[in-house]
């Protein structure tokens, strides 16, 4: 299993503080640094600025939104990236939510499967240099009727093929996931979850397209909060906020894909409590309803020797590159953080 290091959003508060969380990681040996985008900074500048000042860990988008760019935009940041790095770049893409689509991008929320579906397929091929004509629900090139020719895409990708990954949460799209992608980008994953939540539906895509699960990259992303063992829920505080507004204010009432997570994974009671007070503008509250299992479970908090057995556990469960979003006020704090994953992968015997 290999570690990943999550750098949020950039404009987040420790802007200054993220360009020396990469190289370090870097340094350490990480495999990738993802960087996310929703309204606010937008991830291929954060990659390309860490990939100029980085030597070998690759850099990945956690993600870009559909709704944000065409496909042949992708296709086209995607292999400029992988060019400019040396071919360390991982495309991570995903559907975002109804209320940024529709609100900021003002892209309809509808279909989001097949969206998603021809999406993809439209990336790989213009990624592969195919001249680029398609024909779908969503999306027709060239247009009908008009000046538009099939061309290709000029830029050289590093690689033949740029590895492409979804964030994925429900059931269909899980499977949708394990059948177009080369990996998924998972959020809130519990290890003694995964099974029932993520990787039976993953397997069930890899099987309709007639592969396995060898090679399929899974990719959970989890808060780590170095500290006592006996210290362990007051660790869990330093989350509440994350978790309420995800499962209590992420989408709307009818679509929260995390609050419908939350259920799936044993928390009926506590989601839609955590959502109603969320909705109602109680924050504070929303926070405190948040079970601290549910915490427990989808962090990596305490020790190093606790965190390398719950690594341990996210091995055994299928996870093969674990991301890790450390915690803490300070740089010392965030980079003493890094440092602790590797030595708990090490004491794991997972390095």
């Amino acid at each position: 299993m290999q570690l990943g290091i999550n750098l949020g959003y950039w404009g987040a508060g420790m802007d200054a503080d993220n360009l020396q969380v990469a190289k370090e990681a870097d340094r350490l040996g990480y495999a990738v640094c993802w960087a996310a985008e929703a309204y606010g900074s937008d991830g291929p500048t954060v990659l390309a600025w860490v990939a100029a000042q980085t030597e070998r860990i690759d850099v990945g988008s956690a993600i870009f939104q559909i709704p944000a760019r065409q496909p042949a935009m992708t296709a086209m940041t995607a292999a400029t990236l992988d060019s400019l790095s040396g071919g360390r770049f991982r495309l991570g893409l995903g559907v975002s939510g109804p209320q940024v689509s529709e609100g900021w991008y003002g892209v309809k929320f509808d279909k989001p499967l097949s969206r998603t579906r021809e999406y993809v397929e439209i990336v790989r091929k213009a990624m592969s240099r195919e001249r680029l004509s398609y024909e779908g629900e969503h999306w027709t090139l060239p247009l009908p009727d008009g000046p538009g020719k099939a061309i290709k895409l000029t830029v050289h990708p590093e690689r033949e093929r740029i590895p492409l990954y979804i964030a994925a949460i429900g059931p269909k799209n899980l499977q949708q996931t394990g059948e177009i992608a080369d990996g998924a980008l998972l959020i809130f994953p519990a290890a003694e979850h995964l099974e029932e939540t993520a990787l039976r539906h993953l397997r069930a895509g890899r099987e309709k397209a007639g592969l396995t699960m060898d090679g399929f990259d899974v990719v959970p992303t989890l808060p780590l909060a170095l500290g006592d063992d006996k210290d362990v829920a007051t660790l869990a505080d330093t989350f509440r906020p994350y978790t309420a507004l995800y499962v209590g204010g992420m989408g709307s009432r009818k679509q929260n894909f995390y609050n419908q997570l939350a259920q799936r994974m044993g928390y009926e009671q506590a989601a839609a409590e955590i959502q109603d007070k969320y909705l109602a503008g109680d924050k504070q509250g929303a926070a405190a309803a948040v079970p601290q299992d549910l915490i427990d479970s989808t962090t990596l908090l305490g020790s190093v020797e606790r965190i390398a057995d719950r690594m341990k556990a996210y091995a055994a469960a299928g996870v093969t590159t674990l991301t890790l979003a450390p915690a803490g006020f300070s740089l010392d704090e965030r980079l003493a953080s890094l440092r602790a994953g590797v030595e708990a992968l090490e004491l794991a015997g997972l390095g």
